[in-house]
């Protein structure tokens, strides 16, 4: 999920020379007609001229208003992040669909220069908030019911208290913060300007990355020592952007005093840190029951003596090679919704008719896929890199969990629909998890079931172990960081020291994997960013086994979850379903759904 991120315009597509069907692209007018649109122009205008009006109106004043004054000016503060949020989400996605198209590029660097002056003189606001007496500021929400619903909000700004700067630091970083954009924006042109020749073809990132997935070992094999090829070229700018972007990020954290480089991200989840640490433990704990056990399951399904990473993601032999087409993966999705509940395809449904899915592989356009949710009087959009394999399948039922979970939040407003991270990844894994017992439900032999069953376990491995593994990369790195610049060696060194403590002792690790760390956007874009996918895969583990166990009631508690958006804490939001996640035995119950399908897979060998 990116947060900045004309007609419908399909396209046929093909993967490997079979027909996908026809693709939608983007139908942005709902956003703006065009970047020369007059309603943009009157946008970005409204929010010059309302944001020097909001700091000549309560700059310095903030404490001596009333409970009706508060929330006006909540209310105003509210409005121009939803004008704002509109600007950069057109941006945003149209330079995503074209990364390497200067004139566009230019155009999202415009507007955040632009939005940036308009709200910088906006930055006096959060930190008067953070001023204000908290038992004068509970009066207030005695007083006005108005004012109360934005409790939580103001509550996770005033968590930032303890790490604020003055008025005029505060000011200058907010106006500085377009240069680590430019670092962000330098990763992702880089990223989507690589080529990559496998058998005689070249082809962007997300189509190699694709190959890992292949039948063809040789295949696998290629695209593997490719990535590494290319990747190794371009090791210098990779560096050169993770060392500066770390280096700004401990210079920032030490201004503000915060005591760890994840501080800042536990913060804005909302999460305790021990709740993390809770998290990783348990999931580090289980790698021999998981991930350990599963590979080394796969070897001898693989007929290998050892497993390459390229063998990692390779499908079972017994599972046919298969190229999925647009329209059946919408149908395989959309039933699985449907079966849940029918409010869940209704609410999908839009995404295909209105043009609000980009499914197709361009040149230029950002690899991975996402769903951004715009402004809460639009809708969002998902971005997805479409090639007709089973996992694209499973990408899509993702990505429209977010996008149903974005439409539900918008009820709440521009403030409280944005959902933490560690619970904006419930409904993706959620409507994954649908889509696979749909499948799974109709699998007609042994073998059918075996390849889901596999193929579920190595999604949820990905997600947990690979995630936390990931997360483990990043506290490494960033303490490096502290120490001093490090070179493309340290970096690879500090990748390889998490990977075969994760994925366990049936792999060797060829030449040329330690880079592999290099094309990861999360790393760039969002900093601990990666916790939160085990953390909402956790959860809806736990989640599902208590809907399997009880499902009276379910759909309309889930649903109302969803609806709450940001304005509830997880300990608020998980109650109802008698959930904690300060538990340890939350986390279990998540990591012996997985177990489970390891031991019936085992079964299955006898």
């Amino acid at each position: 999920m990116r947060t900045l991120p004309f007609p419908v315009h399909d396209a046929n597509a093909t993967a490997g020379g079979k027909d996908l069907g026809r693709l939608p692209e983007w139908d942005l007018s709902d956003l703006y007609s065009g970047a020369d649109a007059p309603e943009l122009a009157r946008d970005l205008d409204w929010l010059e001229t309302e944001c020097a009006s909001f700091a000549a109106d309560y700059e310095g004043k903030l404490a001596n208003l009333d409970a009706d004054g508060l929330l006006e000016c909540i209310r105003r503060d509210e409005a121009i992040s939803r004008v704002a949020g509109r600007v950069m989400s057109f941006a945003g996605l149209r330079y995503y669909q074209q990364t390497t198209d200067s004139a566009r590029a230019k155009f999202l660097s415009d507007c955040q220069e632009k939005i940036t002056r308009f709200t910088t003189p906006l930055v006096f606001f959060s930190l008067e908030l953070n001023r204000l007496d908290e038992d004068a500021l509970k009066a207030m929400y005695e007083e006005n019911a108005g004012l109360a619903r934005y409790a939580p909000v103001l509550r996770r700004i005033r968590a930032m208290k303890p790490y604020q700067l003055s008025d005029e630091l505060e000011k200058f970083l907010h106006d500085l913060g377009v240069v680590g954009d430019a670092w962000e924006r330098l990763f992702d042109e880089t990223i989507a300007g690589l080529t990559f020749t496998v058998e005689g073809e070249e082809m962007g990132i997300e189509a190699t990355l694709t190959l890992l997935t292949d039948h063809d070992r040789a295949k696998r094999e290629e695209a593997a020592r490719e990535l590494a090829r290319v990747l190794g070229e371009n090791l210098r700018t990779f560096a050169r952007v993770h060392n500066t972007t770390t280096k700004e990020k401990e210079v920032l954290d030490r201004w503000r005093g915060m005591p760890t480089a994840q501080t800042g991200r536990h913060l804005s989840n909302d999460v305790e840190p021990e709740v993390v640490e809770a998290l990783r433990a348990a999931v580090v704990g289980a790698y021999p029951r998981l991930s350990h056990r599963y590979y080394e399951l796969k070897r001898k399904w693989l007929g290998l003596e050892r497993m390459q990473v390229w063998d990692r993601n390779a499908p079972l032999p017994l599972e046919a090679p298969r190229t999925i087409p647009w329209d059946e993966a919408r149908e395989t999705v959309t039933a699985a919704y449907a079966g849940f509940d029918p409010r869940m395809a209704e609410l999908a449904e839009p995404f295909f008719e209105k043009g609000w899915i980009d499914a197709g592989v361009k040149p230029g356009k950002a690899p991975g896929a996402f769903a951004h949710p715009t402004v809460t009087d639009a809708h969002p959009y998902v971005m997805l890199n479409y090639l007709g394999k089973p996992r694209d399948v499973m990408t899509l039922a993702h990505e429209l969990g977010h996008g149903v979970h974005q439409r539900l939040a918008a009820e709440q407003g521009e403030l409280l629909a944005s959902t933490p991270l560690t619970l904006a990844e419930t409904a993706s894994v959620f409507g994954e998890m649908l889509t696979f017992r749909r499948m799974l439900d109709g699998a007609q032999t042994d073998a059918e079931r075996k390849v889901l069953l596999a193929g579920k376990v190595e999604d949820m491995i990905n997600t947990l172990v690979r995630q936390i593994a990931f997360y483990d990369f990043e506290c490494k790195l960033h303490a490096a960081r502290r120490e001093g610049e490090l070179t493309p060696d340290d970096i690879g060194a500090l990748w390889m020291s998490v990977q075969a403590e994760s994925l366990g002792p049936a792999f060797d690790f060829m030449d040329g994997y330690e880079t592999f760390w290099a094309y990861i956007p999360h790393f760039v874009h969002s900093p601990f960013y990666v916790y939160a996918y085990a953390f909402g895969d956790g959860l809806v583990n736990a989640l599902y086994a208590v809907y399997e166990e009880d499902p009276a009631g379910f759909e309309d508690r889930y649903f109302e979850m969803l609806r709450a958006g940001g304005s509830k804490h997880h300990k608020d939001l998980l109650a109802p379903f008698g959930l904690d996640a300060s538990d340890p035995a939350f986390w279990n119950k998540g990591l012996s759904m997985i177990e489970g399908m390891i031991d019936e897979l085992e079964s299955m060998e006898g």
